[in-house]
């Protein structure tokens, strides 16, 4: 991806909201709406009230797949321009592989990535997307097409939560109540100008289909079909939420995280299968996976059913790992990465209170000023002792011993003057530890 660059927003602002704008009808008409909304809201406070507007930002997203997208980046920015808001962009590098509907899923999974690196670079919490009411309205009817169940039918929600490397945004879909003839009828009185994708009108895209093709039929057999299919949507989300209630009884025994106890959902399945189903979909959507198939969970079923006890399982779901290992399952975000090294060891103080033991703080803090502090991979031959008066073992061992999974087993090695101190998933040399002074813990980290 590439960015602009152009004008970081200063983190002492004490809030911020992002509109993505593509340029089309229904976004230009939300960044105008929402300009205007905070303008007046401007005025009518009092001076010195401490209640600040937020600073409004602008994200396009370019996807390079049109030959006018230069125009329209072009065009977003001189909007955002007008408007005295901030502005930011990414370009996303998408090849056309012949397959139109696995352009579309590239192009919305990357853009959303897009939004949401846009929104943690710049710190902002709220983002609103400019989906109205004939947008939901195809997105039923797309996934009654493709078999949809409850959660696929409930459609897009109003708000929902996006996890981005630990930062939580939330997406506002302020426009659903709204259909594309009211947002035309407000662009029309406001003389607002927007820009036409070429691409709305090529029907190999299913989307487009609907959209030209089946919505305007039923719309002559039925004048509120869309308004209609918007109502079902949010019907439909209500009974997802019982759904999700259900799943959190079930699994308080058997949801852990990202991990799964198998035996306690085999337990439930043979008791109640669709309750077991209704809680895998829930596990994958509390960890922002996507439903699986019906075949797919037939599938995995089986898998399950001839796995032996102590047998290693892996299925790939969503562009993450899904790993059985000891009647686990547990999800991996990075399927083709066994160890992800993009972190650092942390040396974390103890209260001098604390009966905590830890490695003496001036000795590391010696070693960091000498550069006598390492991180290395696992080799194979080495050997820790990790309790008082227990041997050195090898960390194969210590590794069966702690539980720990066959891929985690490449650990991040901290040593200190050549000694191996501390290897992440495992624990400290015990030799190391002290019970008083100033002392700190090593703790493995992955975020910087």
């Amino acid at each position: 991806m590439a960015s602009s660059r152009k004008s970081k927003a200063s983190l002492k602002t004490s809030k911020r909201i992002a509109v993505a704008l593509s340029g089309g009808l229904d976004s230009v008409v939300l960044l105008d709406q929402v300009c205007k909304s905070y303008q007046a809201q401007s005025k009518n406070s009092i001076k010195d009230s401490l209640e600040k507007s937020p600073e409004i930002w602008v994200f396009h997203i370019h996807h390079g797949l049109q030959k006018p997208a230069d125009e329209w980046l072009v065009f977003c920015e001189k909007l955002a321009k007008k408007y005295r808001v901030h502005f930011d962009f990414r370009l996303l590098h998408l090849v056309k592989d012949g397959d139109q509907g696995n352009v579309e899923a590239r192009a919305r999974v990357g853009r959303y990535e897009a939004l949401a690196d846009l929104c943690a670079y710049h710190g902002i919490q709220n983002l609103l997307l400019a989906h109205h009411q004939n947008d939901q309205a195809e997105t039923i009817l797309l996934q009654l097409l493709r078999g949809a169940g409850v959660a696929g039918l409930s459609g897009m929600p109003e708000q929902r939560v996006l996890s981005s490397e630990g930062d939580e945004i939330t997406l506002w879909r302020p426009l659903l109540d709204q259909s594309r003839v009211q947002l035309e009828a407000y662009a029309k009185v406001h003389k607002l100008k927007w820009i036409e994708d070429p691409s709305n009108q090529d029907m190999s895209y299913r989307r487009n289909a609907v959209r030209k093709q089946v919505i305007p039929r039923l719309a002559k057999i039925q004048p509120e079909a869309i308004a209609n299919l918007a109502r079902s949507a949010n019907l439909l989300g209500e009974a997802q939420g019982l759904l999700d209630r259900l799943a959190e009884q079930d699994g308080k025994k058997i949801i852990h995280g990202d991990l799964l106890k198998v035996d306690l959902l085999k337990d439930l399945a043979k008791k109640d299968l669709s309750a077991a189903n209704n809680l895998l979909r829930f596990w994958l959507k509390i960890n922002a996976l996507a439903m699986p198939s019906q075949e797919r969970l037939v599938s995995w079923w089986q898998d399950l059913e001839k796995v032996r006890a102590d047998a290693q399982l892996e299925w790939q779901h969503d562009g993450a790992c899904i790993r059985l290992w000891r009647d686990r399952l547990q999800i991996f975000k990075s399927p083709h990465a066994d160890i992800a090294y993009g972190g650092r060891w942390v040396f974390k103080a103890i209260a001098i209170s604390s009966k905590k033991a830890g490695i003496s703080a001036a000795w590391v803090k010696q070693a960091q000023q000498e550069g006598a502090i390492e991180f290395r991979e696992r080799q194979g031959s080495e050997k820790l002792q990790d309790k008082l008066n227990g041997p050195r073992k090898t960390l194969k061992n210590l590794f069966q011993e702690h539980d720990v999974p066959p891929w985690d087993r490449q650990a991040p090695l901290l040593y200190i003057r050549g000694e191996l101190v501390a290897v992440a998933g495992v624990g400290v040399s015990y030799p190391h530890l002290q019970l008083s002074g100033k002392r700190v813990w090593p703790e493995w980290s992955e975020k910087f």
